[in-house]
């Protein structure tokens, strides 16, 4: 089978398509012949290395695994013998077990023509959604929903701030709390405010005209997908009993990444009445389903801006990390040869 491999740190142009052989089943895994995936911008610190400590989990010299891409949606090809929830011929979309905090990550990645995973990170795909559509939601689908209904709490009425909008997490941030009756505004840029507002943001802000970190609003919930402000210019425009979650879309340091915004924030939060946190993710089929029945039920419909061949995964990584995609960029798996 054909797969994007990865054997240095580096800038895109170290991966490789490459023919491999195709995963083993093990007694609780789930053999998926993948149909599209998602670039996220995980892949692109596992790309370079940075921050340099993120290589403590990712390989200290040279990446710990040859594969690339956590996002996937495509047909169960054979599983385990005690799997009970899949059978070969069903569609699914989820994870790639190696995405998943404390879990031993996987050889290969979802940039490949089959993936093996466990049979807890994958769920039935959306009925309504084509798979190209369904690769895009796993991992900013499951950080957005998360950050709003379980971390931030979101009730209807309450008033939300969403810094990168009409990005990955950002155009699905904007469908849920709508969704859970918040009055939300967007900050993008000024191309985007068009595409915000057709999600169902009461508000767009163009930030490059206006500065919303000196609006007089004020936010219950402000959700950080940039990381482009000062911890004291968010709580500035968030209420005095209301969250802050970053999601560190971007590390402001190459050797330490986020930890010199998580620092500040741990240091103020005992003396505040705000909550300010850093929003970690659980990754479970019980939340991948519950976005399964947000997008049948229409509230939320993912946003893809480009679309990719498997070869050009290297073009794909690219054209996210210069930060205008609006939603998803996600590779396209048509083929595939029968694994042996």
């Amino acid at each position: 089978m054909k797969a994007i491999t990865i054997q240095q740190y580096g800038s895109p142009d170290v991966l490789r398509l490459r023919e491999v052989d195709a995963p083993s089943v093990g007694d609780d895994d789930v053999l998926v012949r993948v149909r599209a995936a998602s670039v996220n911008p995980y892949d692109w610190h596992f790309l370079t290395g940075r921050p340099y400590i993120g290589r403590v989990r990712f390989g200290l010299l040279r990446p710990s695994v040859s594969g690339l891409g956590a996002d996937l949606a495509g047909q169960v090809e054979a599983v385990g013998r005690n799997v009970t929830q899949f059978t070969p011929g069903n569609e699914v979309f989820g994870e790639v077990d190696g995405e998943v905090p404390g879990q031993p990550m996987l050889d290969l990645g979802s940039f490949a023509e089959y993936v093996c995973v466990s049979e807890r990170s994958v769920a039935p795909k959306p009925r309504n959604l084509t798979f190209e559509q369904a690769a895009a939601v796993p991992m900013a689908g499951l950080t957005a929903l998360q950050a709003l209904r379980d971390r931030g709490r979101i009730r209807a009425g309450q008033k939300v701030l969403i810094n990168g909008a009409s990005g990955g997490v950002g155009t699905f941030a904007v469908q849920i709390a709508k969704s859970l009756g918040a009055e939300v505004t967007g900050v993008c840029s000024g191309r985007n405010l068009d595409l915000v507002q057709s999600l169902g943001a009461n508000r767009a802000i163009d930030y490059t005209r206006e500065d919303f970190a000196q609006c007089e609003q004020r936010f219950d919930l402000i959700l950080d997908n940039v990381g482009n402000r000062s911890l004291s210019e968010y709580r500035r425009v968030l209420k005095p009993q209301g969250v802050y979650l970053s999601s560190f879309g971007r590390p402001e340091n190459r050797w330490l990444g986020p930890f010199g915004q998580l620092t500040r924030m741990y240091l103020v939060s005992p003396w505040v009445s705000q909550e300010l946190a850093e929003l970690t993710v659980r990754r479970t089929r019980e939340v991948l389903v519950d976005l399964k029945d947000l997008v049948e039920s229409g509230d939320v419909t993912p946003v893809i801006d480009r679309v990719y061949p498997l070869s050009q995964v290297p073009d794909a990584l690219l054209y996210l990390e210069r930060g205008r995609a609006r939603g998803k960029v996600v590779i396209a798996i048509p083929g595939g040869n029968q694994p042996d």
